[in-house]
């Protein structure tokens, strides 16, 4: 099949190596003529920012948003990492306990049944520790429930809905099951499963623990303090009013519109310059009083039984790229949070690496994994 003809754009102050840049550059362009995929927006930079390099490629002779390494893309589940944050800077200021029960933050109405097994209700025995662990055993409202199409299944064929905090709480009770009982998180492992749900519980419960909006949240406690004027929830507008549009989402190479899933989400729109700027910010504990909190993000690691390739520790991925995809002589580990709509934002320790991208697709879960372990080698050179 003959490529497409793609238009390719790279940040004028990129700082690598000729080979590394054009590498690089090889890789968006080849990425976005796939048949699969309709443009590419990725980001790296070296731990102290000597080194960076941003670029985005997409379909000549069209009349949608060029893809710019300044445009700014629906982030997804990195989000995460946002929300995480937060809890870690309220556990820090006593407003909320990680290891208190949910209910302690929550009202009767909201926690009531959400966790039946066997016939007995274990949502009290849920903390927020387990939220952010995976570890409570909840449904993803996201995924397989009885009488009607799973979200991702709509989101995958471009379908827009919406859906509110309340309608997560009646698909996790009238139309889902528990998947394991709350896990004893003193024990040396527990079962992990990936869960939408628990993060949605745990924004509600950081609004009720500071009597602020989750928006609000946002502004006040990250993106104001770290200057992420590019980076905003969909309930409210960014710092900087003069951006250009978001770019689009696709379903391979069709667009669709989700403006209603996206803001029911709960999910950010932000920059890959913004999110590499949060991501080395969090890795050297800036968001915090005390930077050794930042230890808590990656204390423990469970495998996840829904996504076994991955190991969760407190809203964080942990990815080991393998022997044969490694740019090193043994494996590398990847840290961080991928979103499905093909988005990333990780961390290689190993060589002190900051990667993050979009490929702006309705499913691309395993993508980003593909994608940053070609960074990684060319990177390495």
């Amino acid at each position: 099949m003959r490529e497409r003809p793609v238009r390719t754009f790279a940040t004028p102050g990129n700082r690598v190596t000729d080979e590394v840049n054009a590498g690089l550059s090889k890789l968006v362009q080849s990425l976005s003529a796939k048949p699969g995929l309709h443009h590419v927006s990725l980001a790296l930079s070296s731990a102290d920012g000597q080194r960076h390099w941003a670029g985005g490629s997409g379909p000549e002779g069209t009349d949608e948003p060029e893809v710019r390494p300044e445009a700014p893309f629906f982030i997804a589940s990195i989000t995460k990492r946002f929300i995480i944050t937060l809890v870690l800077q309220a556990h820090e200021r006593g407003e909320l306990d990680l290891d208190a029960p949910i209910s302690t933050y929550l009202p009767a109405s909201v926690t009531t049944g959400l966790h039946v097994r066997r016939g007995l209700d274990r949502t009290p025995q849920i903390t927020v520790r387990h939220l952010a662990s995976h570890t409570s055993g909840l449904p993803d409202f996201f995924e397989r429930r009885r009488g009607a199409a799973s979200l991702y299944r709509q989101l995958r064929a471009g379908h827009d809905t919406s859906w509110t905090f309340e309608d997560v709480l009646t698909i996790t009770r009238e139309q889902q099951r528990p998947h394991f009982a709350p896990q004893d998180l003193t024990a040396a492992t527990q079962r992990a499963r990936y869960s939408d749900t628990g993060f949605q519980l745990l924004i509600r419960i950081l609004e009720n623990a500071t009597s602020s909006t989750f928006p609000e949240l946002l502004t006040g406690r990250i993106t104001g303090p770290l200057g992420l004027t590019h980076t905003w929830h969909p309930a409210a507008e960014p710092a900087e009013p003069d951006l250009p549009a978001p770019l689009p989402l696709h379903a391979r190479r069709r667009r669709v519109d989700v403006g209603r899933v996206i803001a029911s989400t709960n999910d950010l729109f932000s920059t890959t310059d913004d999110l590499l700027a949060f991501e080395r910010a969090l890795v050297a504990g800036q968001p915090f009083e005390d930077p050794n909190t930042r230890h808590l993000l990656t204390e423990r690691r469970n495998r996840l039984r829904n996504a076994p390739v991955l190991s969760y520790g407190l809203g964080t991925m942990f990815f080991k790229v393998n022997r044969l995809m490694s740019p090193l002589r043994g494996p590398v580990t990847l840290v961080g949070h991928s979103g499905s709509t093909g988005t990333w934002l990780f961390t290689c320790p190993e060589l002190d690496l900051h990667l993050t991208g979009t490929v702006d697709q309705t499913e691309a879960r395993s993508l980003p994994f593909r994608i940053m372990a070609a960074c990684l080698r060319i990177w390495a050179g």
